[in-house]
């Protein structure tokens, strides 16, 4: 048992995460013909939990249970895998990308999230404001906009091939890229932060 903690606990390749993460796809379509994504559960707990007369919450969303149950399983396997099967070796980042953080004023990292954006003391400030709120909303907005989260789309929507899917995906990395190039560095530049 030992054994298969410390092996299961090791990085894995690309070439054996990836192709495991895919077979979701197939899989989820034979047990019962459901479709990979995350962004739908938050729709699902607010149509159990809230209960005014929404029109958008207004379904049958216990047909849907089996997704908040996915959910769960994802949180409950993230729980485990950070305090059971974490990997006590410092994660690399490589020379380049430390170098091009470093130009943005990002020097410290605690669990791959720069320290300079991502703790509790700039929860409150502008930075948090920006970062946390702002940014927040922006990805709520996007997911409903597209119709969908990036999981969703990438992963279900393209191997169904889903012209949509692909578009939005496209426009995800777009997204991600003028983020990372362009609004980044920008903010990381303005006063307070």
């Amino acid at each position: 048992m030992e054994n298969f903690i410390e092996w299961i606990s090791q990085p894995w390749p690309w070439y054996v995460a990836g192709p495991l993460l895919g077979l979701t796809v197939p899989i989820l379509l034979l047990i019962g013909n459901r479709s990979f994504g995350v962004s739908s559960s938050l729709r699902h707990v607010c149509a159990a939990c809230v209960p005014a007369k929404i029109p958008f919450f207004s379904y049958n969303w216990k047909a849907e249970a089996w997704n908040l149950f996915f959910v769960a399983g994802i949180v409950l396997g993230g729980v485990v895998a950070a305090s059971v099967l974490s990997n006590p070796a410092e994660v690399i980042v490589a020379q380049s990308t430390q170098q091009d953080l470093r130009a943005l004023g990002i020097t410290r990292f605690e669990n791959l999230l720069p320290s300079e954006i991502f703790t509790w003391d700039n929860l409150l400030t502008m930075k948090g404001l920006v970062f946390f709120v702002f940014g927040g909303f922006l990805v709520g907005f996007g997911t409903r906009y597209a119709g969908g989260c990036t999981s969703g789309h990438a992963i279900m929507g393209i191997s169904n091939l889903q012209w949509p899917s692909v578009v939005a995906t496209i426009f995800f990395m777009l997204g991600g890229f003028a983020m990372t190039h362009l609004l980044l560095p920008f903010l990381m530049r303005l006063s307070g932060f």
